[in-house]
């Protein structure tokens, strides 16, 4: 709706100050690069919350937007390429003013279509105008194999002409398409190669001539539009591809990456994933937790059984963080603890969060879903722990274990019961001095690090944790499974340690 200080009117426009927005030069791109020079002459953020990009993606995004180019974005699943897309919208004017009730949001001064053309010759200044805000400038679709010529460009109605009573073939008999609609704006494909061939043959025009055609009816409108794609570079041949005529009229082709230090990708989960979130129980997730989690998602991007070409999200971790909260939370509110501090094992509780987001290879698949996300979280735990104890001797809590000593930890202890527990083990509790804690510290808190000493520990295989999450020496976890694999011979008659048909090791964490 049309604030006070907006013009109402084709006159009223004429005579105001935005009246020099509307000069013939002005085109859409031309108004996005002389926002974004004046944005980048006050220093402004021009992507905000969108992090590890600024010296890669952002300033080749510039450069396009600066050479008044249609572009794409190509990148694997989980790049932010739509946000960087809709955030385009910033560049745009506050408020562009099109003659009322137009389809394809025609420019006061030049308009395009018929319709409007009469409208203005029969009420001239009287002309009602109306305003539309950036974000409304904005049209995105989601290319699949059944979009047609008639969705993206338009198409003759005959039933608009036969309540007309039109010959079909006038101008304003044409229903129009998702391009014309989204004329003085932005106009998103996502997944492009997942666009009919001949569908993509419908955009040459429009990229390059800015016009359209429709029904073989001559029909010229000269589009006002900037087209962004995205797409999985690896879909060029998996789904579908971009045709060759179609790549060369897109102006600058952009990749897009996954973060490339794990602290960007901490900063990134923090601030996507919903865990300042309102609980009867507080919240705090120590720094270790954010930093076994993004482990998780890099070294899943370089497993081997893991699909590289499709990649592993950056929804992975968010989608994981939040599964821990809520498993920590979940737990405090059934022990009564005050506090929800996440624990190593809440991470093994959010594995259904994790292994849809894993496309696997023939070897993955062979050992299962579930057991590469636990190789992986531990993994994880052992990268992390080495960082904060490397140079730490660790024997004591080690002989305890050598000594006879087991532990087991239920999922669902309480903070005070676990750290009545974690304190029979000579110098256990001390240690968590490393991890940033003092002795004044939560037991939520202390009991979360203490655990974390031991999944470190087990990680490194300096002791063991079996299938009913007992922590014991490495030795007598050996015997155990050895043991149950034994049990599991006789029964079967297939012996997994010499090989043989059927059968495999039990996978015990």
């Amino acid at each position: 709706m049309p604030t006070p200080e907006l013009p109402v009117t084709l006159g009223a426009l004429r005579a105001s100050r935005f009246v020099e927005q509307l000069s013939p030069e002005r085109t859409l791109k031309e108004e996005l690069r002389s926002n974004l020079l004046c944005k980048l002459e006050r220093g402004e953020t021009l992507f905000p919350g969108v992090m590890g990009y600024e010296d890669t993606v952002i300033p080749q995004i510039v450069n396009a937007v600066l050479s008044r180019h249609n572009f794409i974005l190509l990148g694997l699943r989980g790049q932010a390429k739509t946000r960087l897309a809709r955030m385009l919208t910033r560049l745009l004017d506050p408020h562009m003013p099109y003659i009322a009730g137009c389809e394809i949001k025609d420019h006061p001064l030049r308009p395009l279509c018929k319709h409007c053309r009469e409208k203005v010759a029969v009420l001239g200044d009287e002309t009602p105008i109306h305003w539309i805000a950036a974000d409304e400038r904005y049209v995105e679709k989601l290319a699949t194999p059944d979009v047609t010529i008639a969705d993206m460009i338009g198409d003759i109605d005959p039933i608009k002409a036969a309540r007309t009573g039109r010959d079909i073939s006038n101008e304003l008999t044409i229903h129009y398409g998702l391009v014309p609609r989204a004329n003085r704006g932005l106009f998103v494909i996502n997944e492009l190669p997942d666009l009919a061939g001949k569908v993509q043959v419908g955009l040459f025009n429009i990229m390059q001539e800015g016009d359209i055609q429709i029904k073989g009816y001559p029909v010229r409108l000269p589009l006002d539009v900037m087209l962004v794609f995205t797409a999985n570079p690896e879909d060029y041949t998996a789904r579908g591809k971009i045709i060759t005529p179609l790549k060369d009229r897109i102006g600058s082709e952009i990749r897009t990456h996954y973060p490339l230090q794990v602290s960007q990708g901490i900063a990134i989960t923090k601030q996507e994933a919903w865990t300042k979130r309102r609980s009867p129980v507080g919240i705090e997730v120590p720094p270790y937790i954010h930093e076994v989690v993004e482990h998780v998602a890099f070294l899943a991007r370089e497993d081997k059984r893991v699909d590289k070409r499709s990649g592993v999200s950056q929804r992975l971790p968010i989608s994981v963080l939040e599964n821990v909260v809520s498993n920590a939370e979940r737990r405090a509110l059934k022990s009564k603890d005050s506090e929800a501090v996440p624990r190593i094992l809440d991470l093994y509780a959010a594995l259904p969060s994790m292994t849809g987001k894993l496309e696997l290879e023939y070897e993955g698949e062979l050992k299962g879903g579930d057991a590469v996300a636990r190789e992986i979280i531990r993994h994880a735990v052992g990268k992390v722990f080495t960082s904060y104890f490397d140079d730490t001797n660790l024997r004591q809590v080690v002989q305890w274990f050598e000594l006879g000593g087991s532990l087991k930890l239920d999922e669902d202890l309480p903070a005070r019961h676990m750290i009545s527990e974690l304190g029979k083990i000579q110098d256990l509790l001390h240690f968590t001095g490393k991890l940033g804690l003092s002795k004044n510290e939560s037991d939520a808190l202390r009991a979360s690090a203490g655990e974390f000493i031991l999944e470190g520990l087990y990680a490194h295989k300096r002791i063991s944790r079996n299938e009913e999450l007992e922590f014991v020496v490495a030795e007598r976890a050996n015997r155990e499974e050895r043991g149950r694999e034994d049990q599991d011979t006789r029964r079967s008659g297939f012996d997994p340690r010499k090989g043989g048909p059927g059968g495999g090791r039990r996978n015990l964490n």
